[in-house]
């Protein structure tokens, strides 16, 4: 199942929910009545493993409205160093940057 997005002249747009083999079928508008046109959308890539992907997208979806405030600066023992990548055979051949 898929969520595809539909267009209808007089009220806007709308989802649906239906088989891909079902895409290319007629969608009619739930309130007029009318043929509604299929409307290109961005796909919505969610991985539930972890939680990763999923607390990501909610993340930046809040940080638009409502972004973190800073109050002070971290303490010392708190900061990572970063880690540097092992010299291995397969990334001996990448180009240095």
């Amino acid at each position: 199942m898929a969520i595809y997005e539909y267009e209808c002249e007089q009220h806007g747009r709308f989802e649906v929910l239906r088989p891909m083999a079902a895409a290319a079928a007629p969608v009619f508008c739930a309130t007029c009545g009318l043929v509604a046109r299929r409307v290109p959308s961005a796909p919505r890539v969610v991985s539930q493993r972890h939680g990763g992907w999923t607390a990501a997208l909610d993340h930046a979806q809040k940080s638009r409205s409502e972004p973190e405030v800073v109050r002070s600066l971290p303490v010392a023992g708190d900061m990572r160093p970063a880690r540097m990548a092992t010299l291995t055979a397969a990334r001996c051949g990448l180009p240095r940057p």
